[in-house]
């Protein structure tokens, strides 16, 4: 394997606020790689330490096998593309496009041809004679694209560049985006705070916290198998539990079961197959989110658990209100433990 990106204990400091702390990985050629994590939590800095616009406080990075530190942006074999796509107003879409290339001092017929082969690339053809303002924002985070991709560099950063689309495009954009990383085969560093864009079009993720990595892994390791209670919370919709000795959980020890691992059937009279848990509880809420609802069940002892299933009986569920006696079961099987403290409820 050929390692794109390697940070080997690299810290960024700004005063006493430690952005990243020693924090080590490896990015291999050919990866499309996600940053995930609230905002502050470092992704966004390590991001900014592979590009050369931050050096680093301490540690050392390579970029295939140089040494980066010191390193400016232009040296390095690295693009980025920004959310507010930064592209240049008064500028033609093929000019913005072949914007590097101009600066690199290649000929006008030349860069005007590789911008036009790469505006194809991104599904834009015919479109170099408009201004950014006469595009959609899809549009735009095109161009922003190409314009990236046209000096041909070998690892693409891309910085929430999805972050100011509506649901609709920034779902197309993902799949797009995929695709034109597969077909270009060049590494991808992409950068997000959400979790289901990381999950949906990584091949595998590093989940940040407070400037350190909390998880790497692919998707499903990360969302079946979360390391800490973080993790857990984070990376989707999770019930941690803990110490819970009917469930098997002894004390000091803590699981994640996730809420769609878990079926809630109405009334109290249901009983435990084999390797099943079972727990009785009261709707305390519903939320109906078209394909799913999602319940907040009561237990007990004043914990609640969350639940999310899939709409195949709308009517039969609709029946269902706050108030409501029901069981909750799940196989023990999906009971995954986790690191770290943790306490029992949804996180």
């Amino acid at each position: 394997m050929t390692v794109a990106v390697k940070f080997e204990q690299v810290s960024r400091h700004f005063g006493s606020v430690r952005a990243v702390d020693q924090v080590s990985l490896e990015i291999a050629e050919g990866e499309f790689f996600a940053m995930l994590g609230p905002s502050g939590s470092g992704k966004t800095t390590c991001l900014r330490l592979i590009a050369g616009f931050e050096q680093p406080t301490s540690g050392h990075i390579e970029i295939f096998g140089q040494t980066a530190e010191g390193l400016p942006p232009y040296e390095r074999p690295v693009n980025t593309v920004f959310q507010d796509y930064a592209l240049f107003p008064h500028m033609s879409v093929v000019d913005n496009v072949a914007y590097g290339l101009m600066v690199r001092g290649v000929g006008r017929r030349e860069r005007r041809a590789k911008a036009e082969e790469l505006l194809a690339l991104v599904q834009l053809a015919g479109f170099g004679g408009r201004k950014p303002a006469q595009l959609s924002g899809g549009q735009r985070q095109r161009v922003a694209l190409a314009r990236a991709l046209v000096n041909q560099p070998r690892v693409l950063l891309l910085d929430e560049p999805l972050g100011a689309l509506d649901l609709k495009l920034r779902e197309q954009m993902q799949v797009e985006l995929k695709a034109l990383q597969r077909q270009l085969g060049i590494t991808f560093v992409f950068v997000t705070h959400d979790q289901e864009e990381a999950l949906s079009m990584s091949d595998r993720l590093a989940v940040f916290n407070e400037g350190q990595i909390a998880q790497v892994g692919r998707p499903l390791e990360v969302y079946e198998h979360p390391a800490t209670p973080f993790v857990a919370g984070f990376v989707g919709v999770s019930n941690i539990l803990r110490g819970w000795p009917e469930a098997g959980i002894p004390a000091g020890q803590a699981v994640t079961v996730r809420p769609e691992k878990i079926t809630l059937v109405p009334g109290s009279t249901a009983t435990a197959g084999d390797g099943e848990m079972l727990v009785a509880g009261c709707v305390a809420g519903s939320h109906y989110h078209g394909a799913t609802t999602r319940y907040e069940v009561a237990l007990a002892d004043g914990q609640s658990l969350v639940v999310i299933e899939q709409n195949r009986h709308s009517a039969e569920r609709a029946a269902i209100q706050p108030g409501d006696a029901v069981t909750l079961s799940w196989a023990r099987a999906d009971m995954q433990p986790i690191g770290g403290a943790g306490a029992r409820g949804s996180a």
